[in-house]
């Protein structure tokens, strides 16, 4: 007898609040994310295969955290010293995500 096993992904991103953000997830090349492409397609693939917001914090470069005045209600990963990746977490999955210049 043989056991097959099968592994459903399920995407757990929902929305896009910033749509060059979205354009980049599904490919396209945006200009003013090229210096951190690669590493910030890795972390919108982490954010897509997450089942639970304690998954992002690993590994724990993301530096996971909740934030706090304007952003309050959002949580973020850090994409590198200047970039993040914001977003709102609920019923796990995550929405409304943008890659946010964090010092402008």
């Amino acid at each position: 007898m043989t056991l097959l096993t099968y592994v459903v992904t399920i995407p757990m991103i929902e929305s896009f609040k910033c749509a060059d953000t979205e354009a980049l997830h599904e490919g396209k090349r945006i200009a003013r994310f090229v210096n951190i492409e690669r590493v910030a397609l890795r972390k919108l693939r982490q954010l897509e295969i997450a089942v639970r917001l304690e998954d992002l914090r690993i590994p724990p470069q993301n530096r996971l955290e909740l934030l706090k005045g304007r952003r309050r209600g959002q949580y973020s990963i850090r994409i590198n010293d200047q970039w993040r990746l914001c977003f709102v977490w609920k019923d796990g999955a995550a929405f409304d995500i943008e890659i946010v210049d964090y010092h402008s």
